[in-house]
């Protein structure tokens, strides 16, 4: 995957993620959960942009690190909305799969970029 490619993918997986925010119950646990979500998984893809702009090889590993670790508090989120049972899981499995196919991408760049040191 070029970084091109994973940057559209993490913008679509932030975008997908404010289409469900807005589809959640007007409740004040989802509301929470919502906003933890949206920050982490906005944050995905603006990280990793950053990333592709850090300055020296040891700011891109670092910019990748903390793109991985919003990834994984993304399916922090998303599993707390599943089993909290605030959503059905149709509504969020593809998010969720899509989530940690994102932090295994992510992390296996970051160590790739880490061993060519």
């Amino acid at each position: 995957m070029t970084p091109d490619e994973l940057k559209k993918r993490t913008k679509q997986f932030g975008l997908r993620i404010i289409h469900l925010i807005e589809a959640l119950p007007k409740t004040q646990i989802a509301s929470v959960i919502g906003r933890q979500l949206l920050c982490c998984a906005t944050s995905v893809g603006a990280n990793y942009r950053a990333a592709c702009k850090g300055k020296s090889k040891a700011d891109f590993i670092a910019k990748l690190g903390t793109a991985e670790e919003e990834a994984d508090e993304a399916v922090y989120w998303l599993e707390m909305l599943l089993e909290a049972k605030i959503v059905k899981p149709n509504l969020v499995s593809g998010l969720l799969a899509e989530a940690n196919e994102l932090t295994a991408i992510l992390a296996a760049s970051r160590k790739t970029a880490k061993s060519k040191r």
